[in-house]
Order: structure tokens, then C-alpha cells, then sequence
């Protein structure tokens, strides 16, 4: 395999995939680089993709790389571990260098990297994560519909904010008849939530503080242990917890961040505050999911096909 393409691009989940077609199809060779860690992996099945809906995580992502390694000669994947990445500015181009020492050579980067999950402390949430804490309802949760309790986990940031709670609230009412948000023993939280949902008798507010989560037989919902000996059993959880990009990469490029930590990049292209490099995928958008990752990498290849091909004619691009 060659040490050097048109695009590197970081991480062969749905975003650095579909970067890595729409550079195929303008005749632009790349390299997906593949770590192994994927953040859906706990999910046994994905959602919101026509063809693909209520497949596992690796049926979809197997049955992409044999059609697109099938398809176009342009594209290479490798498995390996990237552990760093920098710009040479007086030519332009990237360097990264993978766990095994190589060296890799291209004109434009992807960041396709997703983010780590930054779980609350408390006991037993990363077992439950995936199985019964939900963190978007249109990728998890049709499956438990028709329950008679479920609930909203109103802790940390952003999860705590009264008005995305309620927005990610009013996501169960059409699954379940009972909504319980629970805010672990902030006063303020539970009154600001309290007002807000005063006279809608299908939410309720629970200022317990929990000790621990339980996941229960056959991940058929979970159990919340609270500090004061009590308990209470919901058929799932909704629950967004922070997040941080997954590698060193926005440090070692210099990338502006948004205040919630995403590398700060948008449409058209995704382009980052770093020229030539694009971002795609959950290190980038409000919207963690599939949907989004394969919307903001098909755009990202796009951008950085644009921009190689209008410097190679001596050009401007664009955009950027």
C-alpha cells in the first residue's frame, strides 16, 4: 500500500466512509484509517438509514466497505491507530504518523475521528449505556414503545439545561404513559422542571439522588438505586452526556473548538479553522448520529475534492 493519497482521512465509521466515496467518484484517492473503536459498538442495531434500518453497527459497516472497496479503485483502508497529525505550511500538506511509526503523506485531512462518551459518575451507567440509557430517541427507543414508565436523566451538562430537558422529554411521551426526570438531587434543577411541566400530568420530577444503576434481566430496562435506600424501576432512560473529540488532533492542528469541545466546522464543506482540514461526523455536530456523520462526510470529501482540483489548476476554490 501506498504511504501517500489526495485525502487521509481518520476514522471508517459512516462519515470517514462516505468521505472517502465522494473522493471516489471525483477520482480522488484517500486512506480510511481504522482504530477498531467505534461509538456505536454497545448498540446491537442502528436506525434512520433507509436499507439499513434495525441492522447491527457491523452489518452496516461491512456490507459499506465491500461495496465501496468493490466499486473504487481509489480507496485503501487501514487498520491502525493514528497518534498524530501536523501541517506543513509551506507546502500545505499533512503528515500522520500511526502506532506502528509509518508515515503517511497527503494534500487534504479528514477528521473523521467521532468523540468519547464522558459518562456521570455514578455506578453502573456505562453497563446500562446502549441497552437502557438512550442518548437520542429516534436512533434508540421505538423498539420500547408502549411502556408504562420510562424517564429523562437531567444531569450534567448538557442534560441539565430545563428546556433541553424538556425537549428530550417530550421525545418519550409517545413511548411510554409515565415520563419521570430525574435530577439527582439539585433543588434547582428539579423546581426550574418542576414549574415547567406544573399541570402536564404526564411528566413528573424526582430530586433523588441515585447511587446506581441496574441493568435488569435480559436488558429489559434498568433499575435506579437512590442514596436514600429507595428504588425505582423504568423501562429506559434518555440521556445525553459530554463529550470529547477522540484523539489528540484539534490540539496538535491548532483547530478552534466550540465551547461543548466539537471542532468548530459547518456547511458547506466542513472545513475547520484550519485550512485543508475537514471535518465529519460526531466531532462536529449537535447531532450525534448516523444520519448527520454520513450528511457532513459526504460534504467534507466533497470540499477537500474541490479545493485539491482548483490548486492543482492554479485556482481559487469556492469555498475556502
Amino acid at each position: 500500500m501506498s504511504t501517500s493519497a489526495d485525502v487521509l482521512i481518520l476514522g471508517a465509521g459512516p462519515a470517514g466512509l462516505t468521505a472517502a466515496i465522494s473522493l471516489a467518484r471525483q477520482m480522488q484517492s484517500s486512506i480510511v484509517f481504522d482504530d477498531g473503536a467505534y461509538r456505536n459498538d454497545p448498540a446491537e442495531y442502528m436506525h434512520l438509514i433507509p436499507g439499513f434500518d434495525h441492522v447491527s453497527p457491523e452489518h452496516f459497516r461491512k456490507t459499506a466497505r465491500e461495496n465501496m472497496l468493490g466499486n473504487y479503485e481509489h480507496i485503501s483502508i487501514r487498520m491502525a491507530k493514528v497518534d498524530s497529525a501536523e501541517k506543513d505550511e509551506a507546502t500545505g500538506r499533512f503528515t500522520i504518523k500511526d502506532d506502528a511509526g509509518v508515515a503517511w503523506q497527503g494534500k487534504k485531512l479528514v477528521l473523521a475521528n467521532g468523540v468519547e462518551d464522558v459518562f456521570p459518575p455514578i455506578e453502573g451507567y456505562g453497563a446500562c449505556w446502549g441497552k437502557a440509557i438512550f442518548h437520542c430517541l429516534f436512533c434508540k427507543g421505538y423498539e420500547q414503545r408502549g411502556q408504562a414508565s420510562a424517564g429523562v436523566l437531567a444531569i450534567g451538562p448538557p442534560s441539565a439545561n430545563p428546556a433541553a430537558v424538556l425537549h428530550v422529554a417530550r421525545q418519550v411521551v409517545p413511548l411510554s404513559k409515565k415520563v419521570t426526570i430525574y435530577t439527582n438531587g439539585v433543588p434547582e434543577t428539579a423546581s426550574a422542571l418542576s414549574s415547567a411541566t406544573e399541570g402536564v400530568s404526564v411528566f413528573h420530577v424526582d430530586d433523588r439522588e441515585i447511587e446506581q444503576f441496574v441493568l435488569l434481566e435480559g436488558n429489559q430496562g434498568l433499575r435506579l438505586q437512590f442514596k436514600d435506600g429507595s428504588s425505582a424501576e423504568e423501562a429506559f432512560l434518555a440521556h445525553t452526556p459530554g463529550t470529547r473529540p477522540r484523539g489528540p488532533f484539534a490540539q496538535q492542528l491548532g483547530l478552534e473548538q466550540t465551547p461543548g469541545g466539537d471542532v468548530k466546522a459547518g456547511p458547506p464543506f466542513y472545513q475547520t479553522s484550519v485550512k485543508g482540514v475537514f471535518a465529519a461526523g460526531d466531532n462536529c455536530g449537535l447531532m450525534k448520529n448516523v444520519p448527520h456523520a454520513i450528511f457532513s462526510g459526504s460534504l467534507a470529501g466533497m470540499g477537500a475534492q474541490s479545493q485539491i482540483v482548483a490548486e492543482e489548476l492554479g485556482q481559487k476554490p469556492l469555498f475556502g
